[in-house]
């Protein structure tokens, strides 16, 4: 891939390392059959079809058809596309670092590359292990969904959950981040012009490994503020630009869970047993873990759900449905970071 590659010259960053890397990190996965691993492939397929009814009962969003294709993936197959969604995002970059007072050249900058894909390889596959499922935005034209199957696999034996139950409730997630994409058809523009606004201000001169590393970290949502981005952002203007990724990120992923919450009691008999044993999972299952992931940021992620679903429901309880979907209605009306806490606040300013 040719993204960050000044022309004439070597990429800021070794993408084909980088997806070696992941790849190898994250592995194949748990051990499963060639029939076996055909049917849950399509059954996740299934989910995802049968889910888009389901949100739009629920949300009274509608999708288009045929928009936003649904991938079924390995790890590997994860670990390319966030690889490519990655190279898309700091694509801007490339040529302002590359003329920079302190961009390396010659076999320093190859180095460098070579130095930088094995670092964001390593976050990669770290992830690309844990992730069930994920909406690609920045996949043109319309994004894609993508369904890791290993890793569904693998959480369901490890929780001890129904498989037919807990793929289902998996589907209901992550499609419901395919629908509000497609049927608020400016929210992926909206994303990615927030994201450029980012990483067209930040100077030439930022040492490029920690920009790659605070960058990965809002590209995933990972982290609100001071121990991530703000070592670099430091104007008023990007610090409200990433207070509007926070508030956009936190919708998203508040209003998903809110949904398979809301869907899951009737169409999946063990839900609640499902998202208990989940959320204990989500804290980490193991010192390693835990310290991974507090050092890669996903303890706000976390909060994320909690405070993004918490802004949902109360929303929803005060309004109705109808009133809370003019949140979707343009991008003057997303929540703020602060009125994600403040859901009154974000009432009284949209419906007055």
């Amino acid at each position: 891939m040719s993204q960050d590659t000044p022309q004439g010259g070597t990429p800021m960053i070794d993408w084909d390392l980088a997806v070696r890397v992941g790849s190898r990190v994250a592995g194949d996965g748990p051990e499963i059959g060639a029939g076996q691993a055909d049917a849950v492939v399509a059954e996740l397929r299934a989910g995802a079809t049968r889910s888009t009814g389901l949100v739009r009962d629920f949300t009274g969003l509608e999708a288009g058809s045929a928009t936003a294709p649904v991938l079924v993936v390995d790890r590997a197959g994860w670990v390319q596309a966030n690889a490519d969604g990655f190279a898309t995002i700091i694509e801007p970059l490339a040529g302002k670092l590359m003329t920079g007072k302190s961009a390396p050249g010659g076999f320093g900058h190859a180095v460098g590359s070579r130095v930088t894909g094995a670092e964001v390889g390593l976050l990669l596959g770290f992830l690309g292990g844990k992730v069930l499922g994920q909406f690609d935005p920045f996949f043109a034209p319309s994004g894609r969904l993508l369904l890791v199957a290993p890793n569904v696999v693998a959480v369901e034996r490890e929780i001890g959950a129904d498989p037919h139950d807990f793929r289902l409730w998996v589907c209901l997630h992550e499609e419901t981040h395919r629908v509000q994409f497609t049927a608020v058809p400016w929210m992926r523009e909206h994303l990615f012009s927030l994201m450029s606004q980012i990483t067209g201000t930040v100077e030439p001169d930022v040492v490029l490994t920690d920009l790659v590393r605070r960058a990965s970290e809002l590209v995933r949502g990972a982290r609100e503020g001071g121990a991530g981005l703000m070592g670099v952002l430091g104007t008023p203007e990007q610090r409200a630009v990433l207070d509007q990724v926070t508030g956009v990120m936190s919708l998203l992923e508040g209003h998903a869970d809110v949904v398979m919450d809301g869907v899951g009691p009737s169409v999946i008999p063990s839900v609640s047993a499902i998202r208990k044993k989940f959320n204990v999972r989500r804290g980490g299952v193991g010192t390693l873990d835990r310290l991974l992931r507090r050092l890669l940021g996903l303890d706000a992620k976390m909060a994320q759900y909690r405070d993004g679903a918490a802004f949902v429901r109360q929303v929803v309880d005060k309004v109705g449905m109808a009133d809370f979907n003019a949140v979707w209605a343009e991008p003057a009306n997303l929540p703020t970071k602060d009125e994600i806490h403040q859901p009154q606040a974000w009432i009284s300013r949209v419906h007055g």
